[in-house]
C-alpha cells in the first residue's frame, strides 16, 4: 500500500522515517545554541526605540529574561537562562543542590524556545547577542553596541521570529 499519494514509500517506511527525523530534530533543538551571533529585531517589531518591559500582575517570562541579561550581561548561556526564568516563575527559593539538579534535568529534557522566540526580540525592540562561549546579553536598537554589532561582519545575525505571519 502507498502513503501520502507518493510511489515507494510504504507507510510503514515512512512511520519510520517520520519518528527517525523528529526525534533527530528534537535533539536538535534541545542541543541548540547560538555563538557569536546576534538576534536582531523582529521584521515586524512595532517599536523604533526600546521599550521597558512592565508586569502588570505577575512577571512574564521577558521581563524576567531582561533583568537577568541587564544586570549580568554575558554570564548567563541559554539553558542557564531558561533555568533561572523558571525558578523565578515559579517562585522557587532554597532548593536543595538535588532538587535544583531535577529541575534543570526536567526541564531541559525537552527543547525550550530561543532568544528568537523572545518578546523581548520580538515586540519590545531589543538585540540579543551570544558571544564566542555562548554567553547571553541584550542591547536596546538605538544603543551604540547594537549598531556595531549590526555593523560587524563577522557576527552571524539572525532575526528574531515574526509575531504574525505575513
Amino acid at each position: 500500500m502507498n502513503y501520502g499519494g507518493r510511489k515507494g514509500i510504504k507507510k510503514e517506511n515512512s512511520t519510520l522515517y517520520k519518528t527517525d527525523t523528529c526525534d533527530l530534530i528534537h535533539q536538535s533543538l534541545k542541543t541548540m545554541a547560538y555563538k557569536n551571533t546576534l538576534i536582531t529585531i523582529a521584521p515586524d517589531c512595532p517599536v523604533e526605540e526600546s521599550e521597558l518591559p512592565v508586569a502588570k500582575k505577575k512577571k512574564p517570562a521577558h521581563l524576567h529574561e531582561y533583568e537577568l541579561l541587564t544586570a549580568q550581561p554575558y554570564v548567563l548561556d541559554h539553558k542557564s537562562l531558561i533555568f533561572e526564568v523558571y525558578l523565578l516563575k515559579k517562585e522557587l527559593e532554597d532548593l536543595s543542590e538535588d532538587e535544583r539538579q531535577a529541575i534543570w534535568d526536567t526541564l531541559h529534557s525537552k527543547g525550550q524556545p530561543c532568544m528568537r522566540a523572545s518578546a523581548l526580540c520580538k515586540r519590545y525592540g531589543f538585540g540579543a547577542h551570544y558571544n564566542d562561549e555562548g554567553k547571553i546579553a541584550v542591547y536596546p536598537i538605538e544603543s551604540a553596541e547594537y549598531q556595531k554589532l549590526v555593523a560587524d561582519p563577522a557576527i552571524e545575525k539572525r532575526p528574531a521570529m515574526r509575531s504574525k505571519r505575513k
